[in-house]
């Protein structure tokens, strides 16, 4: 991102440490000050705080093989705990913006694929499997290996795509497009609203925050993001108080009648480590922790690559600084999931609204975490922030993210046709991981083509063949024998 487009652009000449917090964080050193590294960790705490409401919803909602459902309480409790202390582990061992909570994506395959096939504890179990076996890939240096070994224009187009993807997200989590019910029926899959055009004062509320954030990064305002979720939010809470209105979403705008609530740590612990092989066939465990540590893997791996890039972090061979330490922590963050039953964690995207409210360090983390862990204890006051207001965020961080495009050599197809497919696939199939594989298959593909194979490093071709197993995983099943 530019110095013309970064309201919190760092300085040509960093000043010196002040403290010996600032030298820790090299907060002075990124460029960056404590003022902006607390913004930023507010701003990405309340654009990622739907997670609370939205894992326990999703773990909650399905049973597993003999009927149990986990307890709602229980899970926010599980979600905050694990957030809390591996975003904290995040930014003091990794130094990284990047925060940490249960993965979407992640949370459905637990709880829709494999709860189904045996108890949550077992599903658990294979989590922290999951987990183990991707330190495991740090410590011998393959995971990032694989990662120096994309070709630095991919990693710019990982980024972009990123930033398209979770300006869609935001886009959807507002309402202000929504999936056609009857899409099957129709050649348009999404459309304005929920029926076609803007309704409802939800909706207003983005609309009148996304014209608000805008206008204050053009104006170059400090704290711009943060100031547009906490301003846009009394204002739902006003309109919520005058209209009374349902549909805002998982979180309604509205002063709670309690401010705290006790936490219930039931669900910790919870785990089974090796009860899913007694459960089901060894192939259908082998599947299921495969598909785990692929999307796991490439989802965190685009994000580490996006955020640093964002932050201005990477460096001039476009990789990130102490990322053997962050892949560790990421991969330790999928243990902490499963043994916290809270699923697999992994690093947040949404990190982006951090990284745009100027946080270059972990020092952000400090503040984002230790938000977490009050929400252990507040969660009625601090989930008070409608996804319409801090929706807005996405957009403006999705924007800025999309200024990487300009790196991207366009005229020379063999690389520009898997940096557009990797741009386009992520929000078009709402997966970063999907993204990540198209760009690699093409890559390999039209470098086979062109003769020139050998360019290809051979990390690149071995992760392509996991990726065609990947997308082909369905027939690969009815082969096996496993449907």
């Amino acid at each position: 991102m530019s110095d013309t487009q970064n309201v919190a652009a760092r300085p040509s000449a960093a000043p010196p440490a002040v403290n010996s917090l600032d030298r820790y964080f090299r907060v002075s050193e990124r460029g960056s000050t404590i003022g902006r590294e607390i913004r930023g960790g507010f701003a990405t705490f309340f654009t990622m705080a739907y997670i609370l409401v939205l894992n326990p919803i999703i773990l909650g909602s399905a049973k597993d093989k003999f009927g149990h459902q986990l307890d709602t309480g229980q899970l926010v409790t599980a979600t905050a705990l694990v957030a809390c202390v591996m975003t904290i582990i995040m930014g003091v061992g990794g130094n990284l913006p990047l925060a940490i909570a249960a993965g979407l994506g992640l949370n459905a395959v637990v709880a829709f694929q494999l709860a189904p096939l045996m108890s949550w504890a077992d599903a658990m179990g294979l989590v922290v499997i999951e987990g183990v076996l991707i330190c495991v890939l740090v410590l011998t240096g393959l995971r990032e290996a694989i990662m120096n070994a994309i070709p630095q224009q991919l990693k710019q187009a990982i980024g972009v795509g990123i930033g398209l993807f979770i300006a869609f997200i935001g886009f959807v989590d507002a309402g202000f497009v929504s999936r056609i019910p009857d899409a099957a029926n129709t050649t348009v899959p999404v459309q304005l609203g929920s029926v076609g055009r803007l309704t409802g004062w939800p909706v207003l509320v983005f609309c009148l925050g996304v014209l608000l954030t805008i206008a204050l990064l053009t104006r170059r305002v400090k704290g711009a993001i943060l100031i547009s979720i906490v301003a846009m939010t009394v204002v739902a809470i006003v309109i919520n108080a005058a209209a009374d209105i349902k549909s805002w979403g998982l979180t309604t705008p509205k002063v709670p009648d309690k401010v705290v609530a006790a936490p219930d740590f039931g669900l910790v612990g919870h785990f089974s480590l090796f009860g899913a092989f007694g459960e089901t066939s060894a192939i259908t465990v082998i599947l299921l922790i495969f598909t785990l540590i692929l999307s796991d893997f490439f989802d965190a791996m685009g994000t580490i690559v996006g955020i640093s890039a964002e932050a201005g972090l990477l460096d001039e061979k476009g990789q990130v600084p102490g990322i053997g330490r962050v892949l560790f922590i990421d991969g330790a963050a999928a243990v902490a999931g499963g043994v916290g039953s809270a699923s697999s964690n992994t690093a947040y995207i949404e990190s982006a609204a951090g990284v745009g409210e100027g946080a270059r360090t972990g020092f952000a983390n400090l503040v984002t975490g230790g938000l977490f862990g009050l929400a252990l204890f507040l969660t009625p006051l601090l989930t008070i922030v409608p996804l319409q207001a801090a929706a807005p965020a996405l957009i403006a961080v999705g924007f800025l993210m999309m200024t990487h495009v300009k790196h991207i050599d366009w005229d020379k197809y063999e690389i520009a046709i898997p940096a557009f497919l990797t741009i386009v696939a992520m929000p078009f199939t709402y997966s970063i991981t999907d993204g990540i594989g198209a760009g690699f298959l093409s890559y390999v593909v039209i470098k086979t083509v062109l003769g020139r194979a050998k360019e290809v490093n051979w990390l690149l071709w071995g992760v392509s063949a996991l990726f065609l197993v990947y997308f082909a995983i369905d027939p690969v099943e009815q082969i096996l024998g496993v449907k």
